[in-house]
């Protein structure tokens, strides 16, 4: 009697049915897998609260700190989450600067803040990003976001124009080296290998073609890229780009 008393009280105190750190990854990852932001944000907030020195934990948090804060509805509200993108990467490699997934979160956080950040923060970002995107591809090879995040940053650099490079030259510390066409669509065809049924990838391809002047590969691409599924709501914007781009590259 005294034994089932005592079992009982176990359940009580340490609580029924709770998951361990290593269910609530599994968890965590499979919603990330899935697309669901907000559903892996709260798992793997519980998982930082539970280890905090765990990069894993920090990097994925800062991942979806990244993708959920896409869907706020206000511009200040994304800002917050960028930046609790930024604080959490950074945390993951000081944790662990081996861990290609902080680096690549640190890289996609500055990215979303770059959105709707001003010229020097721009620029200043714009260094790390490729910094951190060319760490993570160091580290894993096989990162197709990474690859993406650098395909952007080689075409955003290759757009602009000479009187934009000499104002940068002049007042915030020049260019970083890099940054063309040719570079960024191989860095988004690596990506599409290694993530054929990813829309976006596919459609910036496309829009590299077209900034390029090659509209009959932006013809072509856009339209491979509406072949894949619709799996995020970001998906369904990218699928409205991808029709406009077709009716503009005729």
């Amino acid at each position: 009697m005294k034994k089932i008393f005592f079992a009982a009280l176990m359940i009580l105190v340490t609580g029924a049915g709770a998951q361990t750190k290593e269910e609530l990854y599994a968890q965590g990852m499979k919603h990330k897998a899935e697309f669901n932001y907000k559903e892996g944000l709260a798992v793997f907030q519980k998982l930082v609260q539970l280890d905090s020195s765990n990069a894993e934990y920090l990097a994925n948090a800062s991942y979806f700190y990244s993708r959920y804060g896409r869907q706020q509805a206000t511009e200040a509200e994304q800002m917050k989450y960028y930046k609790t993108g930024v604080q959490l990467a950074r945390k993951a490699i000081k944790a662990d600067e081996k861990n290609a997934e902080g680096h690549y979160a640190h890289a996609l956080a500055l990215g979303r803040i770059n959105e709707n950040a001003g010229s020097k923060q721009k620029i200043a970002n714009a260094k790390m990003i490729k910094l951190e995107a060319e760490r993570a591809i160091q580290l894993n090879s096989k990162h197709a976001g990474a690859y993406h995040i650098l395909g952007r940053w080689h075409r955003t650099v290759a757009s602009f124009s000479a009187i934009e490079r000499t104002m940068i030259n002049a007042f915030f510390g020049g260019v970083p080296p890099g940054g063309t066409f040719a570079d960024a669509v191989a860095n988004f065809q690596k990506a599409i290998v290694l993530e054929p049924k990813y829309m976006l990838h596919q459609f910036e391809l496309a829009q590299t073609y077209y900034d390029m002047g090659k509209k009959t590969e932006a013809r072509l691409w856009a339209q491979k890229a509406l072949e894949c599924p619709l799996r995020t709501e970001d998906d369904k914007k990218t699928k409205i780009d991808c029709e406009e781009l077709i009716k503009k590259a005729k």
